[in-house]
């Protein structure tokens, strides 16, 4: 019996107590751990590289002026935006363009300001005209008015047109030139009103049709005055230096 032991127990090897094996396996689980660690590590680096340049960009453009594009239309459109009546603006400068003009708001400005002087010029008859078709005191009264004031609003809008013809050299805008034109065109749009405004106090039939035909050129005013009261911000974002 005894003899029969020592053979089922004989040549028996228990792998886990074999040293030798039990520091093979220790080390390639070791090395796995390593190479998992290592692999985590890079992932995480570069999730962080990625979120540092993402924060970086979102920065940038929140900083970065936005760019107007070098179209002429889209340039105009977003000119025009600025203004109460982007559309007239929009059709009155575009009337005036023989070629696609520099994206340049003080180029806008210009075109819009002669836009306005040709519309003023077109209906600056108008109020001796309709003095010969009326025999109302009052109304007639009103209307020699009109001439008078058709005739300075003419005569300040031509100032401020003088403003922007500049030399070689020269500032096309400058602080003083900006605070001239705006009085002066300011002024343009209340002797339109003064116009309309005294036809109306005198009951006159004719203030409907005045003021339908003088609203072209109310409208192309307000737009110029506009451009010329946003024009800091608009070469800022065309990228213009300010002069």
């Amino acid at each position: 019996m005894e003899s029969m032991n020592l053979v089922k127990g004989y040549g028996k090897i228990n792998l886990s107590e074999d040293p030798a094996s039990s520091l093979s396996t220790r080390r390639a689980a070791h090395k796995r751990r390593l190479t998992i660690a290592l692999i985590f590590t890079l992932f995480l680096t570069l999730l962080i590289c990625a979120l540092v340049g993402a924060f970086i960009h979102a920065s940038n453009s929140k900083d970065r002026t936005p760019s107007v594009s070098s179209n002429s239309a889209d340039s105009l459109k977003a000119v025009c935006a600025v203004t109460q009546h982007p559309e007239s603006c929009f059709d009155s400068i575009s009337s005036l363009q023989s070629s696609p003009p520099k994206p340049d708001p003080e180029q806008f400005l210009n075109l819009s300001l002669q836009a306005t002087i040709r519309e003023l010029n077109n209906i600056s008859s108008l109020p001796k005209t309709l003095i010969s078709k009326v025999n109302d005191p009052g109304t007639v009264s009103a209307l020699k008015d009109c001439v008078s004031l058709f005739d300075d609003a003419l005569s300040q809008l031509n100032q401020s047109a003088e403003l922007l013809k500049v030399g070689p050299g020269e500032k096309a805008l400058t602080e003083k030139k900006v605070k001239d034109m705006q009085t002066w065109i300011s002024a343009s749009m209340t002797d339109q009103d003064t116009c309309l405004e005294g036809l109306d106090e005198m009951g006159s039939p004719l203030v409907g049709e005045v003021k339908a035909r003088v609203q072209n050129a109310k409208e192309y005013m307000s737009n110029t005055l506009a451009i010329l009261s946003n024009m800091p911000s608009l070469l800022q974002k065309f990228g213009i230096t300010l002069h």
